[in-house]
């Protein structure tokens, strides 16, 4: 180590670090121990209780304070005689554009998404900088090495994203708990707590309502003089009774489903014990929110008991009670945080209670939480492990040692006698639309689709563009920036609102349209093909984009599982269930390429399986079977490849040059 950290390649090189959570606190950490002067962190986070058992930096005073402030200043304790830069920011922001990432030797990623992670690898393609990537989720770990021309860049390969569901499920025909949970947090709790502004697919109306629709009255309105207990009943009434019979009433929706039953309030929990309900002076103080606590206040202890759906309707009254009592001025303002108990516990009970009325089985909170906040347990040692591999990499990228890069799998049987796995880097995909710039394919209805659509289903959501610019040929359709004047941000919105076939220069099948993003630096084209009838279930967007490298997705039996990945976001989209999927399968030859001093060739589609990896397992299995499986993390490392199944069939090898 000594040798090390007297090399000129450390001590005189300039390192970027992004991300200062669960990885990042153990990368800073190695990077000055390792002999790095000069190392800069940006991360737009700020500490959170739950960050505490495993970012080891920071402690409970620094909580709500600045994660690359707090981890600098701890750094710099111990090791006084080095630089650290920090940035409270968000690293899509403008002023960390190409011409800033130009000053770096190396950048090192420990990102909670997948976006981010897109816009970084961007970034480092146009500024020719060499990125280490890196991934964590329970005992599994991932780093990879990725420098242009020489490796894949990051978005070479498939990455899963999480799974979708139709609205329509999700409000009408649940059949899976993670639909009860999503129900509950992106309808329920954003309507009763959240912005009344925003567009809510729950049905407001009530069976008093008459007139149209427009000036019926909102069930979600607190009546005047209307007690809590009162207001609590009537909303309890209309989403799990009202709302169920109304479904009830199109017989030909359940002609192949099982029925759902109303559930009223009356039914299951009486008036005089709704009086009794709970105890608020247990319940926490109103100076701290994080500290109301329905399950405290009705005696309830282990979060890992199975409620009752008389305790859930206690549960989701009680909460309800307590928002209203001790944290009424947030209402309005409020959106779901796993962190937040009480919030947790009314989505608990809310998707219990909807559970029971669609014949689908109940579940904890330590269950539903899980699901909800895309939680899977992190294990500090994993994140130790990776940022050494990190740092290891590094050295090695900056020592321009080509030839010894490694893909490094922190793998939790022994494999093999090993549990870290390296593999040489694969090569670039010549069908990368990002580092190959090879066209895509978008199947879209041009008649119906408008240009909002394609802007944000396609160019923000799937191609992670933050500034684009959209053309047709040498005609302007869509741009934004700060240099706009009136009337051309007026142009461009009222392109957005026009279907693509009546543009000024129309989009109809055949034409090929280029989109970038000038922060970025990246250019894509997209031929548009005409596509009249899309699979509400399997395609919700209504339009299917090709040669854009994420997991096919499938349905499975186990949605109802705490996720693959440990997410901190709060917010997911309506139709988003918030768990990942781990189901592209990379065949692979662990013998040849122990012995080829060659990288491997990015997988084509011939190379893929969408075969989801067995439950089962164990370190028999993990001799049998040769499998990459790629995982979408979301704590503070996000997608991991891991390889766990190291046997395979002869004609199924990954070839290798």
């Amino acid at each position: 180590m000594a040798s090390l950290q007297q090399s000129p390649a450390i001590k005189g090189a300039k390192v970027l670090m992004v991300g200062a959570g669960g990885i990042g606190c153990e990368l800073l950490k190695t990077l000055a121990l390792s002999g790095f002067e000069d190392i800069h962190i940006i991360d737009m986070d700020t500490i959170e209780v739950s960050n505490l058992n495993r970012q080891f930096l920071f402690r409970q005073k620094h909580v709500g304070q600045s994660k690359a402030k707090v981890a600098r200043d701890a750094v710099l304790r111990f090791r006084p005689h080095i630089s650290i830069s920090s940035y409270h920011a968000n690293v899509k922001d403008s002023n960390f554009n190409v011409d800033f990432f130009k000053q770096f030797n190396v950048v090192l990623n420990g990102l909670d998404n997948l976006d981010a992670r897109r816009h970084v690898n961007r970034l480092c393609l146009a500024a020719e900088v060499p990125l280490v990537e890196s991934g964590t989720t329970g005992f599994l770990g991932q780093v990879s090495v990725h420098v242009k021309g020489r490796t894949d860049c990051y978005e070479c390969n498939p990455k899963p994203s999480p799974k979708t569901y139709p609205v329509c499920t999700i409000t009408s025909t649940p059949s899976k708990f993670v639909h009860c949970i999503v129900w509950a947090k992106e309808l329920l709790f954003a309507k009763l707590f959240g912005d009344k502004n925003q567009d809510n697919d729950l049905n407001v109306r009530s069976s008093d309502s008459t007139g149209s629709s427009e000036q019926a009255e909102d069930v979600f309105e607190r009546k005047a003089n209307e007690s809590i207990e009162q207001y609590g009943r009537r909303i309890y009434d209309h989403v799990f009774g009202y709302n169920i019979e109304q479904a009830l009433s199109n017989e030909e929706t359940w002609k192949s489903r099982n029925k759902p039953r109303p559930i009223y309030s009356r039914d299951v929990i009486c008036a005089e014990l709704m009086q009794q309900n709970g105890n608020s002076d247990k319940a926490g103080s109103a100076g701290d929110p994080l500290s109301v606590s329905a399950m405290a206040s009705l005696g309830l202890k282990n979060p890992q008991d199975l409620w009752s759906l008389k305790d859930n309707s206690r549960v989701f009254f009680e909460a309800l009670k307590l928002f209203f009592g001790k944290r009424e001025k947030e209402i309005g303002s409020l959106c779901f945080d796993k962190d937040d108990p009480l919030a947790v516990e009314f989505v608990t009970a809310a998707a219990n209670i909807r559970a029971a009325s669609f014949g689908i089985p109940l579940h904890s909170l330590f269950e539903a939480k899980g699901i909800a906040g895309n939680i899977v347990h992190a294990v500090a040692t994993t994140n130790a492990i990776v940022a050494g591999l990190i740092v290891i990499e590094a050295i090695k990228v900056l020592q321009k040692d080509f030839d010894s890069y490694r893909m490094s799998y922190c793998l939790e049987h022994v494999t093999q006698k090993m549990l870290i796995m390296p593999v040489q880097p694969f090569e670039p995909n010549k069908s990368c639309c990002v580092c190959s710039e090879t066209p895509l394919t978008l199947e879209i209805d041009t008649n119906h689709s408008k240009l909002r659509d394609f802007v944000e289903k396609i160019v923000k959501a799937k191609l992670s563009m933050t500034s684009p610019l959209i053309m047709h040929g040498s005609s302007l359709l869509y741009e934004v920036g700060d240099d706009l004047d009136d009337a051309m941000i007026a142009n461009y919105s009222a392109n957005l609102e026009k279907v693509l076939s009546s543009l000024p220069s129309p989009v109809t099948s055949g034409t090929m349209l280029t989109v970038e993003d000038l922060q970025q630096e990246f250019t894509c084209n997209i031929n548009i093909k005409h596509r009249e009838e899309f699979d509400e279930e399997n395609e919700p967007d209504g339009m299917v984009l090709h040669g854009w490298t994420q997991v096919p997705t499938k349905p499975k039996d186990d949605d109802d599982k705490p996720p693959t990945g440990n997410g901190d976001s709060s917010k997911t989209s309506q139709t988003e269930t918030v768990e990942a999927e781990a189901e592209v399968v990379v065949k692979i030859n662990i013998e040849e390429i122990g012995a080829s001093g060659n990288k491997r060739k990015a997988p084509d589609s011939r190379d893929i399986s969408t075969d989801p990896p067995s439950n089962d397992v164990n370190e028999a299995t993990a001799a049998n079977h040769k499998k990459v499986h790629k995982i979408d993390d979301g704590d503070d490392d996000e997608e991991l490849v891991m390889l766990d199944h190291w046997d395979i069939d002869t004609n199924k090898k990954q070839k290798l040059r």
